[in-house]
């Protein structure tokens, strides 16, 4: 089952047994009101100048319409398993009929090598039972990597476990080498930033000016959250 509720100024995407799995601000769609999505919009701006995006797993899409506006994105893709979910985000929840969006239905396991290489790939697959198959399967993970632009970041919306440590954590130690930040928030997921290869580190500096650059369009501040940033545990 998959349904959208209003409470006051906001509307829920939900799945199953009432599973939130997307929060909306009504008057401004591309407002992000979970930590998660403002962790994972932090992963997009540890890239100078991305031109393209791929989401895989849409949901509301709050984060891609964020990206859509505080970054300078030419090219977007977004791959959704359910069918209604893109239609219930343009009709109830404030998608935009973006240009640049271009959205496919399907398994992102299965579509993902038809899908565009881009400088940021976002992993965000969860059913009512939790995260999808992806978020362990190590060909898929690795394929993600593969597919950004030299320059690129896969950032990945990963469970934590009661360590704090991000759901199979040796599996992506030795998949990515130990070459990658953690970021965990207060809805107890770990948000996976991974450069495209091991010659690309972050700057930590240049985040922190984007970061608070962005505020006044932003509305919030971003660095509270930079501050948690840590290497792969």
């Amino acid at each position: 089952m998959i349904r959208v509720l209003e409470v006051e100024d906001y509307r829920f995407l939900e799945f199953g047994d009432a599973i939130e799995q997307s929060c909306v601000f009504t008057a401004d769609p591309s407002w992000l009101e979970y930590d998660y999505t403002r962790a994972m919009l932090i992963g997009a701006l540890c890239h100078e100048q991305p031109e393209s995006a791929l989401f895989l797993g849409l949901g509301a899409g709050t984060l891609t319409q964020a990206c859509l506006k505080f970054l300078p994105l030419e090219d977007v893709e977004a791959i959704e398993l359910r069918p209604d979910v893109p239609r219930l985000a343009m009709e109830f929840l404030g998608l935009d009929d973006d240009p640049r969006l271009y959205i496919r239905t399907g398994d992102a396991l299965e579509l993902l090598p038809t899908a565009e290489p881009a400088d940021l790939i976002f992993v965000d697959l969860y059913t009512d039972h939790g995260p999808g198959v992806g978020h362990l399967a190590w060909r898929f993970l690795e394929d993600c990597q593969k597919r950004l632009n030299p320059g690129g970041w896969l950032v990945i919306n990963q469970w934590a476990g009661d360590d704090g440590k991000p759901l199979g954590a040796a599996l992506l130690r030795g998949l990515y080498h130990r070459h990658y930040w953690e970021l965990p928030v207060t809805e107890g997921n770990v948000i996976l930033i991974v450069p495209a290869d091991l010659e690309q580190d972050l700057d930590l500096e240049r985040l922190k000016d984007r970061a608070e650059a962005l505020m006044p369009r932003l509305g919030y501040s971003l660095q509270a959250l930079i501050a948690q940033l840590r290497p792969a545990s």
